[in-house]
């Protein structure tokens, strides 16, 4: 090879190193805007869970249990108990820190009668949340109403693309659980302003 084919090699080489990184980077562009979902583990053999959250951008999972007293009994100033399962960190429980509990994750809640609480998100207020004790299991369970269709939760997933930690980019959650008129599981998406 002369030295002027070895320059047009070197600079063709160039040209597709140059076309490949464009094309990858795009790729990653393309992904960072709308990455694929995430293998989200189901938590199993937890006690008392009424239900849980999955969020990207990572596989850690918010557990709701039933916050129950010594003696038996559901602590109705409290009757939530939230904490972490860190899927991402060897499946460690952890509570919540104190901005996670008070600003995004935490849930208030409000006793309508003895087996009956209202319940919301401290994030997000305008999803109401009923947790009660239902006659044929004598168990707790949560209900929502999303697109006219009283569900019974399981999971929630929340969907973020970007933002920042104070104001993420949430598209959408998605509820999923059994459709108490049918008695199927079903998963309701709403789209979260």
């Amino acid at each position: 090879m002369n030295k002027l084919q070895f320059k047009n090699f070197t600079k063709s080489l160039i040209v597709i190193t140059i076309l490949l990184v464009s094309i990858f980077s795009g790729n990653l562009l393309a992904q960072s805007k709308n990455p694929l979902p995430l293998h989200f583990p189901t938590p199993k053999n937890i006690d008392n869970m009424l239900f849980y959250i999955q969020r990207d951008p990572n596989i850690n999972t918010a557990i709701y249990a039933i916050n129950y007293q010594e003696n038996g009994k559901i602590d109705k100033s409290n009757p939530i108990k939230a904490y972490w399962i860190r899927y991402a960190e060897k499946g460690e429980k952890k509570d919540f820190s104190y901005v996670q509990r008070k600003f995004a994750y935490g849930i208030e809640s409000k006793t309508v009668n003895n087996e009956e609480f209202e319940l919301q998100f401290v994030s997000y207020k305008k999803l109401p949340l009923t947790l009660k004790k239902i006659d044929s299991d004598q168990k707790y369970h949560v209900f929502v109403n999303v697109n006219q269709k009283k569900i019974q939760v399981e999971k929630i997933f929340v969907r973020i693309e970007g933002g920042s930690f104070w104001l993420p980019n949430v598209k959408y959650a998605e509820v999923t659980g059994i459709d108490t008129s049918s008695n199927r599981t079903i998963t309701e998406r709403m789209l979260l302003k």
